[in-house]
């Protein structure tokens, strides 16, 4: 007995070692951090605590992320826009990062595209008209002859002045040439609750937001502003299909690093994400959220943040939105 126990003994100790040995691998490398510009929770959130878990195994390190909400996301883009070019400090950031030129101007300190190094998007959620109770419409044809019927009587809900969703539904006015009146919540939930109480009468959200909503009926989904059906909503049509052709609306989620990361180090990490990006329990979770994978890096993830802060400058300064 003495001596099978002293095996066991030697066999913990061999295992406490090798585990011992294991940690002091992974903390010699310091903690890469990825920061979020919202309170925990939300989808930019959970995308980013997702990769965090994955790239924690795939680059052996210690990989956290850090909430720093407020001021629109500004504070946790400036951190990182300042931050060491060293790849240990990246953002988790959406489209509205995007958006934030057009709204603050020269009061923010970095670009938003300059001051940073695109690394890869890694999900995509397609807007989506969504209408409450209290709009008795089924299709995208008789909500435009009812909203072209009654000018400025049919409100629409956002999460907030200069929101996704605020960008995204002014588009389309201009582009339908549509006169309805912005309801500003401060936040997604409230602004789908009152949607929901039949308040306001509709939204352009994120499918990722509403998706629960639209499968148990408290929301009609009229069409999604996405090149194609999406394949958690396959019976709702595309703006396209619908007679709207040149509206897409689909909302990114990706990472950003520092401008000025070394080559070698934003390679590594885009294939990191890439990697990620193609993992069956990544691919799960994303679809459990109504998420769809989308994995567009450097330069072609660089465009498109270009592209999109020239096209958000345009809107901005034709309807005159700017932040306080």
């Amino acid at each position: 007995m003495k001596r099978q126990f002293l095996k066991l003994a030697l066999l913990s100790a061999g295992m406490a070692l090798a585990g011992l040995s294991g940690t002091a691998i992974a903390q010699d490398k310091p903690t890469l951090k990825i920061l979020v510009g919202f309170p925990p929770g939300g989808s930019v959130d959970v995308v980013a605590r997702l990769l965090a878990e994955r790239m924690r195994v795939s680059l052996d390190q210690n990989v956290i992320v850090e909430n720093k909400p407020g001021a629109n996301t500004i504070i946790a883009a400036d951190i990182v826009a300042t931050a060491a070019p060293d790849g240990y400090t990246l953002l988790a950031a959406a489209t509205n990062h995007t958006m934030i030129p057009s709204l603050y101007g020269d009061r923010i300190k970095f670009d938003a595209v300059k001051s940073f190094a695109p690394l890869c998007t890694v999900a995509v959620s397609p807007t989506v008209l969504v209408v409450g109770p209290a709009f008795k419409v089924d299709t995208l044809k008789a909500f435009l002859e009812d909203v072209k019927s009654n000018p400025g009587k049919r409100s629409y809900a956002t999460p907030g002045n200069g929101s996704g969703g605020h960008f995204a539904t002014e588009t389309f006015a201009k582009l339908a040439n549509l006169k309805m009146n912005h309801i500003p919540y401060k936040g997604a939930a409230p602004a789908m609750n009152d949607l929901m109480a039949g308040q306001v009468d509709l939204s352009f959200a994120t499918l990722a937001s509403v998706l629960p909503m639209i499968k148990s009926g408290k929301l009609t989904a009229l069409a999604v502003a996405s090149p194609k059906r999406s394949f958690f909503i396959p019976d709702v049509p595309t703006f396209e299909e619908s007679g709207i052709s040149g509206y897409s609306a689909d909302a990114w989620y990706g990472v950003l690093a520092p401008a000025g990361t070394p080559e070698g180090v934003l390679t590594q990490l885009q294939a990191t994400l890439k990697q990620n990006s193609s993992d069956s329990k990544t691919l799960e979770r994303l679809s459990s959220l109504g998420l769809e994978p989308q994995s567009i890096c450097g330069n072609k993830f660089g465009k498109i943040l270009r592209q999109e802060v020239d096209a958000n400058l345009k809107l901005g300064k034709e309807l005159n939105l700017k932040m306080e």
